[in-house]
Parts: C-alpha cells; structure tokens; sequence
C-alpha cells in the first residue's frame, strides 16, 4: 500500500503564520471533526471549517489534541517517544468495551452456565489461529483448517503448520495469563509460532543479531520500505523494557487503562519486528496474553484476526498513519478499539445463534433422552452440516474433555442409531446416518 503522507509537526507550522493570525485561529470556536480522529492524509481532501487553510486547520487540531496527550516509553528509532490523546473517540470505546466485555452479566451466564464455555473457547481459539495465519499469508480453508486441528492430523503444508503453531500458541498464552512477561516467555512462545517454518531454525524463538539481515516491512507491489525497525543491535534492550511496560512495573506513573496497554503492547513487538519472521502474530498473541492478565476473561472467546483479516489495509494503515504523524499511537488504538467492539458483538451473536440451537433441539427432543450438552453441541452441528464426519479426538478437543468421555459420548449416540461407526486406517470415524432428524423423534 502507498505510505501516507507525513503530517506536518506543530514546529513546523508555527515558522509559517505571524503572532496574529496564530491568535485568530486558536480564539476561534472548536472546529470538531465529531467521532473521527483524521490523519493529515485525511484531512487534508475535506473542507476545513471557519474559512480557515488545510493547514491552520491542522495546526488547530494539533493544539487541541495536545491538551490530553499521554507519553508511553516507547521510542522510535531515533529516540522519539511515542504517545497518544484520550480523544472522546478513544474514551467512549473503552466504556463500551468495559461495559460489554467486563461486566456483561448476560454472556457470563451463558458461558458459565450452560456448559458450553470450553466449547466457546476452543472454536476461539481455531478462528483466532486461523485467521491470524491468513494474515500472514497462509492459503488454506477454514474448513480444511478447523478440520486439521479438531482431527488432530499432521498438517499437510506450510500454512496448515502455521495454523497448527498458531493454535499452539494461543493455548499456551492460556497458560501464561497469571504469569509475568519475560524476554525469554516471548521468544518460547516465538519457536511455538515457528516451528518447522523458517528456513533456518536456528531463527526460531532467537531476537536478530547485528549480523543478521535485518528485516523490514515492504510495500510487495511498489518494493517500497514501508518500516523500518530499530537496529538489531537495541533489540535486546528495547525488549526488557517492553516486558517493563507490559507487567506495569512503572505503576507509579500516571494511570493507564489496561485495554490501551494490551494495544501498545500489540504495537510495541510489531513496530520493533525482532524476528526474522513472525512478529505480526507474536504480537497479537501477546495482547491476548495481556488481555487476559488483566482480568478481562471475555477475550478467551473472540477473535480479534477474524476482523483484521477482512480489511488488512486498514489495520496496515492504523500503523503507518501513527508512523507519519509525531508518533501519535492514538490512530492504532482507535483502530483496534473499533476491531475489539465488532468481535464482542461477533460473539454475541454467536451464543445467542448456538442457544437458540440448543433450546430448538431440546424441544425437537421434547425430554425424550437426557443427552449431555456435547452430545447435543455434535447432533446440532451434524443436523446443520451433513456429512460431518467426527472422531473422538476431534470430540474430545472440541470440548476439553478426556478420551474416555469423548469416546462414551460417541458410541451412546452410535447405540441410539443416530451416528454410525466405519473404520479410516487404524482409528474409527463417525458420521450421522441419513434423515438424523427422523431418527431423533423415533428415540424412546
């Protein structure tokens, strides 16, 4: 994509007006932009209100976005620091999200209570994998990728390896919620991203060396350098400062909402791209980590890449408009506020879509056998998509139980003819029989 243009610095504009003109644009009324927090790129095609140039127009907004500037410790190449606005933008995301995602009663419930929460989870975890591969360049279906990793089979090419080191990832970034955040907790969770991926595996889990070629981001239609990362040789540093940020261990500093955090986070291991390759996905895995570190348990069950996948030049362009104005990070929180808002709603009109399965099937039923949730989950799925075929391990994973119980769940079903049982190599398979729906009302 083509680089925006940069914006022009505060400095530079004041060297073009005199004392007086200065004073008749900062004494005019506010000039609002309403909900929308404009680049340069953008600003500078829109009509600018009270007769003023693009320019003063500019300056104006960059005078008032100063007055609720925040400064973080990351620096730019050459030493800038990065900072971003409590915009009203910024500020009502975050109560919105708050509101949904922390204290959501009616989502809690259904997650807790109706047995399906590791169901959630799991089908989370396959799209976050999924998708966020896909962004990287991975060429595959869904299908054929969900099926991969609930099957549990060996993948067939580079992008399902990169799905399956994906979903990998994301499983141990579970494990890790309650833990503190190191340098050598992101490069482990860098080789789970990139095993059997590079083409030398030494680069695998390993931060680049001053003498390695440095890698950078690049326009792959124009060959432009769209980002440049610091050099090899602070990357060490500026990472133990990173997991300084991330743990908050300058919490005596001025207050910082924890989702603004996770986003910096996100945009602090991209920005710096300490691996050879990878470094999208690693720091999308780490604002989950921090995410859930933080508390906000709701981000087990959405996919933040499902969203970014659909519109990859927005999310590359929320980076490069902070790039080319001062540093200003306010542009890729927005972004990613917006992004975190649609996969809430995403989910819950996911659960609100599987309940009303669930409640369909239970009345198909009419309390003629006691199934347990799983059951009901697989006879769901098979009613909607015929054909599916099953196995216990891809059961057992699909709800994070053992092998024994997935394997009793399957032949109940395969006793009340509603699944049958064939063989596939030296494992069994199972699928539902024909007309399953006439065959669930005939259950005594």
């Amino acid at each position: 994509m083509k680089k925006p243009a940069v914006a022009p610095s505060i400095e530079e504009l004041l060297t073009k007006l005199v004392p007086q003109r200065l004073l008749d644009i900062l004494t005019l009324e506010p000039s609002s932009t309403g909900q929308q927090y404009y680049h340069w790129d953008e600003l500078r095609r829109r009509d600018p209100p009270h007769s003023l140039s693009h320019q003063e127009w500019w300056l104006k907004l960059k005078f008032a976005r100063c007055q609720t500037r925040r400064s973080v410790p990351l620096t730019d190449s050459k030493g800038n620091p990065f900072s971003y606005c409590l915009a009203d933008n910024i500020l009502e995301k975050l109560q919105l999200i708050d509101a949904r995602a922390s204290n959501n009663m009616v989502i809690s419930e259904k997650l807790v209570n109706s047995g399906q929460r590791d169901r959630y989870a799991i089908s989370s975890l396959i799209e976050e994998a999924i998708t966020s591969s896909q962004l990287e360049g991975a060429i595959t279906t869904r299908k054929d990728a969900a099926d991969m990793l609930r099957s549990g089979r060996a993948p067939r090419d580079k992008s399902e390896q990169m799905i399956l080191n994906n979903f990998r990832a994301m499983q141990k970034i579970l494990t890790m919620k309650d833990q503190e955040i190191t340098p050598e907790r992101i490069c482990k969770l860098h080789r789970i991203v990139t095993e059997h991926m590079l083409e030398d595996d030494t680069g695998a889990g390993r931060i680049q060396r001053a003498d390695d070629k440095r890698v950078a981001v690049w326009d792959e239609t124009t060959g432009d350098i769209l980002h440049q990362p610091p050099p090899a040789k602070k990357l060490a540093k500026r990472m133990k400062k990173m997991c300084a940020f991330a743990n908050n261990q300058n919490a005596d500093g001025p207050y910082m909402h924890p989702l603004i955090r996770a986003i910096i986070l996100h945009f602090w291991l991209a920005y710096d791209h300490p691996f050879e390759d990878a470094n999208g996905r690693t720091a999308r895995a780490l604002f989950y980590w921090l995410m859930l570190k933080q508390g906000y348990w709701l981000f087990a069950f959405i996919s933040i890449s499902s969203l970014l996948k659909k519109s990859p030049a927005s999310y590359a362009k929320s980076f490069l408009y902070t790039e080319t104005d001062e540093n200003d990070l306010s542009y890729f929180i927005i972004y990613q506020l917006k992004i975190i808002l649609r996969s809430i709603k995403k989910l819950e009109k996911y659960i609100s879509r599987k309940t009303n399965e669930t409640q369909a099937l239970d009345g198909q039923l009419n309390n003629r056998m006691a199934f347990n949730h799983r059951q009901k989950a697989l006879i769901a799925h098979a009613l909607k998509t015929p054909g599916t075929v099953y196995s216990i391990e891809s059961h057992r994973l699909s709800h994070q139980i053992s092998y024994a119980t997935s394997r009793a769940d399957l032949m109940k079903l395969e006793e009340l003819d509603l699944l049958r049982q064939f063989k596939v190599g030296k494992g069994f398979r199972y699928k539902a029989v024909e007309h399953l729906q006439k065959a669930l009302q005939q259950i005594d």
